[in-house]
């Protein structure tokens, strides 16, 4: 089952991040991750495994920002890696969810930059 937390704060997020996502930590999970805020551009960290590997993720490379969204992730489509880990982002926008979207598709043609650079309307 999937865990998410949200911090916005004045100091950095990503350590209470990680305590919140360690609290959730009885709930399962395969893999986890965190997002945050830094100078109106997103910056991640995420780890296949349990939160050490995130920790250490963290530590080697420390996350700045005191907004940030963290998530601990059951995988039950995909395979459970980093690359299938939340949050999933683009430089402006973090997302976590829980469970399985059906209708990605339509979702990531909405949401591609057209030729002027802005999110295309569905």
């Amino acid at each position: 089952m999937c865990g998410i937390v949200g911090v916005v704060g004045r100091v950095d997020a990503a350590p209470r991040l990680l305590e919140g996502l360690r609290r959730l930590e009885y709930r399962g999970y395969d893999s986890a991750g965190v997002a945050t805020l830094v100078d109106g551009a997103i910056a991640r960290r995420r780890a296949e495994g349990k939160l050490a590997r995130l920790d250490e993720a963290l530590a080697a490379e420390p996350l700045p920002g005191t907004t940030g969204i963290g998530h601990t992730r059951w995988a039950t489509h995909g395979r459970p890696t980093e690359r299938n880990a939340h949050p999933h982002a683009t430089p402006r926008v973090a997302v976590v969810h829980n469970g399985i979207i059906e209708n990605f598709s339509e979702l990531r043609v909405g949401a591609a930059p057209n030729s002027t650079g802005q999110a295309a309307q569905p």
